[in-house]
């Protein structure tokens, strides 16, 4: 065999091995993208939005995510332990009629002290208590982020002068931050477990898991309607 030929065919089994290379790279970056997609749901969309659409800067924040947060394991509550924060939620609920903005606090507060009892990063960390939610509750993690920025927003507001917060947007905010209530009150559960085969949650606010009806998940009357007055 001639040194040329010799030559052409080292050339040739470069190519196809940097053409294989390639190609299983875009592979698994495709199947990293779909796996995020299927992992966060909703939450994958709010992070595209927020970098203006750029879905590998998206993919970059939420793979970081796993990796930091993906092997947390969530601690159980005792069944006193989750009496109390049931209890909690329920005032909570019931003190918006009068004070919408003392309830979104409360329900703020309520759920980064139950996360913290759940194994995740403690409250006073928001930005990591939230990432690490997002990792095992994506569903439903939204409603946390929305009662935590009416807070904040109010806090801003009142060093501004000005402290009005639309009160639907406050009852929108408790009502979608139930769900990750009932999330994070409940039993351990893998991810798989927290969705149908459609994808969609089987947890609903307000209802439990084993399909039964559960008066405390309801809302009272006054909170569910639009409640006109401002506070």
């Amino acid at each position: 065999m001639s040194t040329g030929l010799i030559i052409a065919l080292i050339v040739i089994v470069a190519a196809v091995v940097v053409v294989a290379a390639v190609l299983s790279l875009r592979g698994r970056g495709a199947q990293h993208g779909r796996g995020l997609k299927r992992r966060f749901g909703p939450e994958y969309d709010r992070t595209v939005a927020r970098h203006d659409g750029d879905e590998k800067a998206a993919e970059r924040e939420l793979a970081e995510r796993v990796e930091r947060h993906g092997s947390l394991r969530e601690q159980p509550l005792e069944p006193a332990e989750r009496q109390r924060y049931e209890d909690r939620w329920t005032a909570a609920q019931e003190r918006f009629v009068d004070s919408p903005r003392e309830a979104v606090a409360e329900a703020d507060r309520l759920l980064a002290e139950l996360a913290e009892a759940r194994g995740f990063p403690g409250g006073g960390q928001y930005d990591e208590q939230f990432n690490a939610l997002s990792v095992h509750h994506a569903d439903h993690v939204h409603g946390y982020r929305r009662v935590h920025a009416v807070v904040s927003a109010h806090t801003n507001a009142r060093q501004d002068g000005d402290g009005r917060t639309d009160t639907e947007d406050m009852r929108a905010a408790m009502v979608e931050a139930r769900a990750l209530f009932e999330d994070l009150v409940g039993p351990p559960r893998s991810r798989e477990e927290s969705r149908t085969p459609n994808g969609e949650s089987q947890a609903r606010a307000g209802q439990p898991r084993d399909g039964r009806h559960d008066s405390r998940g309801l809302l009272p009357g006054a909170f569910n309607r639009r409640h006109a007055k401002g506070s």
